[in-house]
């Protein structure tokens, strides 16, 4: 099966999503959004029925991996299926950042079915530089 190419026109979070494909049949691609605040970046994925300790999330150079598994809820005998909408099993989404950001202090919370991953913006570094005087005597 032939992956269908990125549609036309992008946007301006076009840069922000690199992912190399999409629309990927074989797997649950959780929904997400990719956000900057004045401070940060903020990754929003959408994970309703996932646990915590189901979901992890890495930082490698400039992108995001949030991996994991939704399992089924136990307690239903399923005699027999009307409709089955919902997926389950594992999911993988990892997002390209093209802005700078302070990989030490990024942070991950799971609430109400939706994991936020804020990148803190990288500060620029500025150092004050003391303007050497050739002729101290001022001739």
């Amino acid at each position: 099966m032939e992956r269908p190419s990125r549609p036309p026109g992008g946007g301006p979070a076009e840069d922000l999503l690199d992912e190399g494909g999409w629309g990927a049949a074989d797997r649950w691609r959780p929904s997400l959004d990719v956000f900057e605040t004045e401070k940060a970046i903020v990754v929003r994925v959408e994970l309703g029925g996932v646990r915590g300790s189901d979901v992890k999330v890495t930082v490698d150079d400039d992108a995001v991996h949030v991996r994991g598994v939704r399992r089924p809820p136990g307690g239903a005998d399923v005699m027999r299926p009307h409709r089955m909408e919902i997926a389950f099993g594992p999911f993988e989404r990892t997002i390209r950042v093209g802005i700078p950001f302070d990989r030490d202090t990024v942070v991950a919370s799971l609430e109400d079915g939706f994991l936020t991953v804020t990148l803190p913006r990288r500060q620029p570094s500025r150092r004050r530089i003391e303007v050497q005087n050739e002729n101290p005597e001022g001739d």
